[in-house]
């Protein structure tokens, strides 16, 4: 069965890619998506009748010499099985849905077939994440890591025509190798000090590594918390944690469907997943998981004030990804592994579900993406209202507080502001309710602009605005249940107490007994528990006064504050001052190079002197073959004048 759903996508992709000349392009789609349906089925059945014993399935020889032994294994514990289930789930609903979304692309023509190589790299980006999820060393791991960077890359420059997505593919390809080049160093360090690059054993080795030192530079370094903070980096590259975060937004140049499937549910979670099957390891790094905090707090706030100001639809939705991202590294460092994957597995659904309800929306306005230039279409999109109306009222967090019963971000989101209280991690309370504030207001304006008032901008596409066809309409459906129920479903496993986390989880993830912050959380006063519910309320209120009772306040406010407004509305300028920092230099040097080096040394010096010097040394030495013997007779006769000098001057003759 594992096998089976880890290489059903490879076949898909395959198929669709390469043979669909042959069996038609419609039916590579239709088989690609039937694959990946098979593919979600299977992970389903494993994880519903998974008994909680961890095995390794032995796919074949990978990489053999000397200690570094680094085969393709299937492992499958609790955490695979969850990853498996997100994966799967939304990468066949994104399938079905593309049908319809690609079914007109106005950025092909109807000479060229766009759709099988579309979904080829669907397919083939959920192989390379099944890859991930499913390792059972560092040497696999990082094969699927780099494998769904590419398709990344392949799928976010989709529209290679557009040079903005071009752009956007390179910028999220360089990015993600500073990130990389971390994760690289992680490796090789773990490989160094354990000998080995397979899970069990580095696991083993967790609590001798981190009384272990190494010397770097100019000090000692503890090696664990070393090692775990290059781990991090390769997380942080991947899941655009703040610093590098700048390529998440620009990805949204790739086609709606892609940023449901890569930028909501799937590759930015690689990070959490990878903290998480490293928390034997992380446990054990203190240092480590407190910077981990550190830059998740700090990307969910950050990422939070920017969405409040962004205009494009996918734009507002893409910075809530990166802010709820940082939510789950918030609780990946306070040591409650088991929320984040909470986290991850509800933000799963109904983020997806927004992206393809933003996608549903873009499709019936004719690709118009900014907020701006639509108003009052709940009622020619009725079914796509309700399910963004679904997934906001997952994200915002509403539900009963002090209870379980909600959607499903109110009580995963709940349990991690809860559980940096209950971590002793006060700063990163506060600032993820605040957070909490702006998530709810930001996501009410989405809907607030686009559902409701009047319609703006061109009223002939407001005209013409319709539902999507069922194609679309049926994954957002799926996907809806989820966001209502996920987090009542699961809550006792992912957050329950720290005896039932660990019964569920076995031994996939770690938490120490000394790790009692789980057990704190839940004795949280009640006002820590009621904090992000108010939270929610106000983000509410605030953005219904601004964009629906009066709708000049927001105007106002931007007229008042220019800098702030200006500010947030260019990102905290982190992409200009590595323009300034980084690419500008970068150009400079290689112009000096072009200019000076190439041009005036190679092309100019060099040149020269090969077209003009030797030439003449070259008539020179040919004037001297003269093919005259008394020539060379007085030539010799020189040679051994000077030879005779020389050697009488030197002292030589004795």
């Amino acid at each position: 069965m594992a096998t089976i759903l880890l290489f059903a996508p490879l076949v898909g992709a395959i198929i669709a890619g390469l043979f669909w000349k042959a069996i038609g392009e419609k039916t590579g789609q239709v088989i690609a998506t039937a694959l990946l349906f098979l593919s979600a089925i299977l992970s389903w059945a494993l994880f519903l009748g998974y008994d909680g014993e961890a095995y390794t399935v032995h796919v074949l020889r990978f990489i053999d010499s000397g200690t570094l032994v680094g085969d393709w294994a299937i492992r499958i514990d609790r955490l695979t099985t969850v990853m498996l289930i997100v994966v799967t789930t939304v990468s066949a609903l994104v399938h079905l849905y593309s049908f319809g979304y690609m079914a007109h692309d106005d950025n092909w023509t109807h000479h060229e077939h766009y759709r099988a190589r579309f979904f080829a790299y669907l397919s083939l980006f959920t192989f390379a994440m099944l890859m991930l999820v499913t390792s059972d060393n560092l040497v696999q791991i990082f094969f699927g890591w780099e494998g769904v960077g590419l398709a990344s890359y392949l799928l976010i420059g989709f529209y290679y025509k557009k040079p903005s997505a071009s752009a956007a593919a390179i910028k999220a390809f360089v990015v993600n190798r500073v990130g990389d080049f971390g994760f690289v160093i992680g490796i090789m360090m773990l490989y160094f000090l354990t000998d080995s690059v397979q899970f069990d054993d580095i696991f083993h080795s967790a609590e001798q590594l981190s009384q272990q030192s190494i010397h770097f530079l100019w000090t000692d370094w503890n090696a664990l918390n070393t090692a775990c903070f290059f781990l991090f980096i390769g997380a942080m590259g991947k899941s655009a944690q703040f610093l590098l975060h700048t390529w998440l937004p620009d990805a949204m140049e790739g086609p709606t469907p892609v940023s449901a499937l890569i930028h909501a549910a799937t590759m930015v979670t690689a990070g959490v997943f990878l903290v998480s099957r490293m928390s034997p390891l992380m446990e054990y790094a203190t240092d480590t998981r407190t910077f981990i905090v550190f830059i998740g707090t700090l990307t969910a706030f950050f990422a939070a004030t920017v969405g409040l100001v962004q205009n494009d639809i996918k734009r507002v939705i893409a910075y809530s990804t990166c802010s709820q991202l940082g939510y789950m590294f918030v609780a990946a460092g306070v040591g409650v592994y088991s929320v984040a994957m909470f986290h991850l597995l509800t933000h799963a659904f109904f983020k997806a579900m927004l992206f393809l309800g933003a996608g549903s929306v873009i499709h019936g306005m004719h690709h118009e993406q900014d907020m701006r230039n639509y108003g009052g279409l709940r009622h020619k999109m009725p079914y796509t209202y309700y399910a963004m109306l679904i997934g906001t009222l997952a994200i915002t967090g509403v539900g009963i507080p002090l209870t379980q019963i909600g959607f499903a971000g109110f009580i995963s989101k709940d349990a991690i502001i809860e559980s940096a209280f209950g971590g002793e991690m006060i700063y990163a309370f506060w600032v993820l309710v605040i957070a909490a504030a702006m998530t709810s207001f930001y996501s009410w304006r989405l809907m607030f602009l686009t559902f409701f008032g009047a319609p703006r901008g061109d009223h002939h596409t407001h005209d013409h605005a319709h539902e999507s066809p069922m194609t679309m309409l049926i994954p957002l459906a799926v996907l809806s249940v989820g966001a209502v129920l996920a987090g009542m479903v699961w809550y006792t496993p992912f957050f329950g107490s720290h005896e039932a986390v660990h019964e569920w989880f076995g031994h996939s993830i770690t938490m120490l007994d000394s790790n009692h912050t789980i057990h704190n959380a839940h004795e949280a006063p009640w006002w820590v528990k009621m904090a992000p519910f108010f939270a929610m309320l106000l983000g509410l209120v605030l953005a219904y006064l601004f964009y629906i009772v009066n709708p000049r306040i927001p105007v106002k406010l931007a007229e008042n504050q220019p800098i702030l407004y200006r500010f947030l509305l260019n990102k905290w300028y982190i992409d200009e001052i590595y323009d300034a920092v980084f690419v500008r230099p970068a150009f400079a040097i290689g112009r000096f190079l072009w200019k000076r080096g190439d041009g005036n040394t190679i092309d100019g010096f060099l040149n020269g002197l090969s077209m003009n010097v030797l030439p003449m040394l070259n008539r020179v030495y040919a004037r001297a073959q003269s093919g005259y013997l008394y020539h060379y007779a007085f030539a010799m006769v020189l040679g051994i004048a000077v030879l005779v000098t020389y050697v009488t001057l030197s002292g030589g003759a004795h």
